[in-house]
């Protein structure tokens, strides 16, 4: 049964979408098979991993909406091991037809399970917003991966959040837990960036991964030639530390019962 892990946090620029391409591809590249659904209405996910969200015959949104079938709407990417059920605008519309539906909260849920024993890994790439379409991740999620930025204002918002994990925890999935806080954006010759380091593992503890991955110029060209990093520029540190998290994630769940 694949591990279902929601990348969330209401605050946008903390490199959500960056996370989840490069994670997914690089559980991908060590033999994990991996399903990356792009909860997103901006697609960037898709469109990352080389797909023209125009182009693709159903999307995110047909799942939820029309109860299509999520095996259906699954399109293969640039690596092997890794498939992607893609985003279009027309998502944004989505939180409003999900409102009439009964167990409205467990929609995608509901839409996973049929493929969920195909997949080592399944990413949930969530908007930067806490609505409707991103409690239906954080449902459907055995954890959540919260990317923080590397500056100022990182640990803003964060309590917002885990008081909606609290909540959707208590009434909606008893089993969800935080796979990790994970540090982007990262200058370590900055002073700033090691002091919110500190301060995260001071507060999570052992909650917040080691690797950190680092502010890279490689990383952030990457999506617009429709490629993950580790085929961009297997050596650039982008790359490389997005290996080194995919590393974390598969030792934390190698014991997990099937």
């Amino acid at each position: 049964m694949g591990k279902i892990i929601a990348i969330a946090n209401q605050k946008g620029g903390v490199g959500k979408t960056t996370t989840s391409i490069n994670l997914a591809a690089s559980l991908a590249t060590k033999g994990k098979k991996v399903l990356l659904i792009d909860a997103d209405p901006q697609a960037n996910a898709t469109s990352g991993l080389g797909i023209d969200p125009k182009k693709i015959n159903s999307s995110i949104y047909e799942c939820l909406v029309d109860d299509y079938p999520m095996a259906s709407s699954r399109n293969a990417t640039c690596v092997d091991k890794l498939d992607l059920v893609g985003s279009r605008i027309d998502l944004v519309g989505a939180e409003l037809e999900l409102v009439n539906k009964s167990n409205r909260e467990h929609v995608l849920s509901r839409s996973i399970e049929p493929v969920r024993d195909e997949y080592d890994f399944i990413l949930i790439d969530c908007s930067p917003s806490l609505g409707l379409i991103t409690v239906n991740a954080l449902t459907a999620a055995d954890s959540v991966i919260i990317p923080v930025q590397a500056e100022y204002f990182a640990l803003e918002g964060i309590s917002k959040l885990l008081n909606t994990i609290r909540i959707i925890k208590a009434k909606l999935n008893p089993t969800i837990e935080i796979e990790g806080f994970l540090l982007t954006m990262y200058d370590a010759r900055l002073r700033l960036a090691n002091q919110i380091y500190e301060e995260l593992k001071t507060h999570f503890g052992d909650m917040v991964f080691t690797t950190v991955i680092p502010r890279n110029i490689r990383l952030s060209e990457a999506p617009s030639h429709g490629l993950p990093a580790i085929l961009y520029d297997p050596e650039s540190k982008g790359a490389t530390s997005h290996v080194l998290l995919a590393k974390e994630v598969i030792a934390k769940n190698r014991n997990r019962k099937k």
